[in-house]
């Protein structure tokens, strides 16, 4: 199977070999900031599986101290993918080509979810990480 995505003008193009997996939506600060949303929605994926396959020198990164960024084109400003320890960890599901083939299995860090924001009863919720839980 062969998944494919593309920032906003299309000028970055990338393509993985494989499934996606744990998809989620993250409701943390951060990911409001950097998405410029309520949540972010993205998947994980494999490292091993994505590879860029056009307009990879457009792409800039930020990763903060903890190890943990995104990479996104410097011209249209579309995040595409998210970074642990320099490595490809995960893809926004926004910027996928087409029928990703999954649906967003829990929402995470609702516990700093935005105020204005509501989550409909009946999904998986954490109030931190999946792994973090209290």
């Amino acid at each position: 199977m062969s998944i494919t995505g593309e920032c906003f003008c299309g000028e970055v193009t990338y393509q993985i070999e494989g499934k996606l997996r744990d998809a989620r939506s993250c409701h943390c600060s951060r990911c409001r900031k950097a998405f410029s949303a309520q949540a972010s929605a993205y998947a994980l994926v494999r490292a091993n599986e994505f590879s860029w396959m056009s307009g990879e020198q457009l792409l800039t990164s930020f990763v903060n101290k903890d190890g943990f960024g995104y990479q996104f084109c410097k011209l249209c400003g579309s995040t595409l993918c998210g970074l642990e320890n320099g490595r490809i960890h995960g893809v926004t599901l926004g910027c996928i080509n087409g029928d990703p083939d999954i649906e967003l299995g829990m929402h995470i860090f609702v516990g700093s979810k935005a105020r204005w924001e509501i989550i409909p009863e009946g999904v998986t919720r954490f109030l931190q990480g999946p792994d973090e839980d209290v």
